[in-house]
Formats: structure tokens, sequence, C-alpha cells
């Protein structure tokens, strides 16, 4: 038997597991919430049950987790969706997207506020604030959005296990504000992260961006990847290399603000820092993005009044300019269409607004003189 996956951290599976394959959601800075299994069953093989055979080959994958799995139609053998009672025959080839086996860490519940724009008994969609992590990790094991789940959902068994990533099915970064989706059970979670999977989620963001944009509408194609000189950055490589994953960003021009542009962001896909390192590939920084240059004053002109109005949008705004406006999807249980959309945060709004002012008055003072 032949079983491949792909992940970006240390494995905690089987020897029969060969290589690496990540599946990132959304515009995060950590490690993946799902992982995509492969598997050849041997030639050898006797019949049995699906789920047996896949428990008795995951560590930590218990059979209810492989039956959830098959219920979220996220099981195939041979590309047509099984359920948990198939049974494999010698040479199947058996696709598995499953969250992460639950962290050894324990998580702690903290009294968090949360700006919840919608829950039912499946799901609750939170409008996320700039500067919170969404789960635990090295340097941040508190504070973040998932000890804040801990704590508003610990009467419900999926925030009982101690998973870091439970009810997640994707992520934002820690200065990105807007809108994400929490699955409050485990069914709830395998089906909304096949949509995710199937990049049938429809996202869109807003982001204040340095420069001009030439055209109104246009689309990057680039694989995105770790950066092989900064570890902390991620890279844009060509489309089909070895290097990188396949990655996709569609973008308009809602307003053009003389050095800047505020654009809508359509991801078709969703990698880590997608859209920063997107925009900075094709020259156009997020506006204050230190990670990728977006900082510094890239555009305008050498006046020290410039400088300073633009040091001063800085404060007003001390992180990216990216904002996950709206969210659509499928209800994992009643099947209804959802779409939310959530308004620009005081910091990115106000931002915007002090740049319409400088364009209002260089273009009056133009026609003055």
């Amino acid at each position: 038997m032949t079983i491949t996956a792909e992940v970006e951290m240390d494995e905690k599976f089987t020897n029969d597991i060969e290589n690496t394959e990540s599946y990132e959601m959304g515009d995060g800075d950590s490690e993946e919430l799902f992982e995509h299994f492969s598997i050849t069953v041997d030639k050898g093989q006797a019949t049995t049950r699906i789920d047996k055979f896949l428990t008795n080959r995951m560590e930590n994958t218990s059979r209810h987790r492989v039956q959830m799995a098959a219920d979220a139609g996220n099981i195939r053998v041979d590309d047509k969706v099984v359920k948990s009672s198939y049974k494999i025959k010698p040479e199947d080839k058996i696709s598995i997207l499953l969250p992460y086996p639950p962290s050894n860490k324990e998580i702690v519940g903290e009294d968090i506020p949360l700006d919840i724009v919608y829950e039912d008994d499946s799901l609750m969609i939170i409008n996320k604030e700039a500067g919170l992590v969404v789960h635990p990790g090295f340097g941040n094991w508190n504070g973040t959005l998932i000890n804040a789940l801990y704590f508003h959902m610990k009467d419900l068994p999926l925030f009982q296990t101690g998973d870091m990533r439970a009810g997640l099915v994707h992520r934002i970064d820690k200065n990105t504000t807007g809108l994400i989706v929490i699955a409050k059970t485990e069914l709830a979670h395998v089906r909304l992260a096949k949509q995710f999977f199937d990049h049938s989620i429809e996202r869109r963001y807003v982001a204040l961006v340095w420069g001009n944009m030439e055209e109104e509408e246009g689309t990057v194609v680039g694989n995105v990847g770790r950066c092989v000189r900064d570890r902390m950055k991620m890279d844009v490589f060509e489309p089909g290399s070895a290097m990188g994953k396949h990655a996709v960003t569609h973008y308009k021009v809602l307003e053009k603000l003389g050095y800047v542009n505020l654009i809508e962001c359509r991801l078709e896909t969703g990698r880590t820092h997608q859209i920063r390192v997107h925009m900075e590939h094709i020259g156009h920084s997020l506006f204050n993005d230190e990670r990728y240059g977006g900082e510094r004053i890239l555009r305008g002109t050498t006046f020290t009044k410039y400088k300073q109005f633009v040091n001063n949008c800085f404060q007003i705004l001390p992180r990216h300019a990216l904002h996950a406006k709206s969210l659509g999807f499928i209800h994992p249980i009643t099947e209804e269409k959802m779409f939310f959309t959530s308004e620009l945060p005081k910091d990115m709004a106000d931002c915007v607004e002090k740049w319409r002012g400088y364009v209002s008055n260089r273009d009056l003072n133009s026609e003055n003189e």
C-alpha cells in the first residue's frame, strides 16, 4: 500500500507516508488546517470495509473520524464518492480529506470578546478584528481566536477535544480583518472543509495597494511557496514549476486615489499570504505591509508635506490594508446558500478617506493654478 500526503509540518502518521503536499486555506500565516491523503491499496489486500481499513493504517484517526469524512463526501475511490461501508479491492485508489489530528498542547479557553455576525447550531460567522491570531502556534499559545472559541463553546463536543484547530476550516492573517466561518460540529467541519478543498467557497477581499493599476481588472497567476531567502515570507514562482503551489488571484479596481488604489480581490485558490505576495509580485504591495515592502513610500512625490501625509496614514492604519469583506458558501446541513458581507474596519476606512481628501485637495489646487 502507498500513502502520500502533503503537509509542511512534522509528520505524525505511519511510515507508509512517503512525501508531503500541503493544503492551504485562506490568507493565513501558519500550518495548513487539513490534509489530503492519496492511498493505493496493495494487490494482496483482503476485502474489508474502507473505514476499518483506513483506521488501521492511519495514526490519530478514529473510525468515527473516518466515518464523518465519508458522510461529508470526503472519501473517494477511483474518483467516486463512497460510503464508509464500501468494501475496498486490491489496487483501489483512495482519496481522503481530513482535519489535522488534535495537538498534545493544552488549549485554555479565554473570555475574549468576539464580533459574531451569525450563529446557528452548526456554524458561526465571526468578523475578526486586527491583531487577533486565529489559532495557537509558536509565540502565540494564548489570546487567539481558538482560545476564545474554547471558552464560548466549551459545552460542545468539538471544543472538548484539545484540537488547536477545532472548528477552523480557513484562516486569515493576524493583522487582516474580516469574515471567518467556524464549524460547531464535526459533520459541519468536514462538509465545509470539502467546499474549501473544491474551491467552491466565494471569498472577496478589499485591499489598498500602492500605485495606479494600468488595467481596471486583472488576474495574477503564479505559484506561491516559502521564500528561499527569508522563511518568514512567501514568494511567487513560475506557474507549473516545482516550487510553490498553484495560486490564482483576480482583482478589480474599486477606486483610484492618486498614488494608491482601492481594489477588490477574489481568491480562486487560498495560499498563505496569497493576496499580499501576488500584489507585491506585480509591483503593487499592500499599503503598510511591512513584510512585503508596503511600509515604505513606494509612489508619490518628494515633497516633505507629502511624506508627512503618508506617515500620518501609516499611523491611522498601523497594519497591512487587507479586509476579508465577503464570504459565500452552502450551509453544511440545510444546503442553503449563505452569503455574508462586512464593512471596512474604522482604521482602514479612515485611511481611505484621508487619501480621498488628499486627491480632492490636489485636484482643487491644480484647478486654481
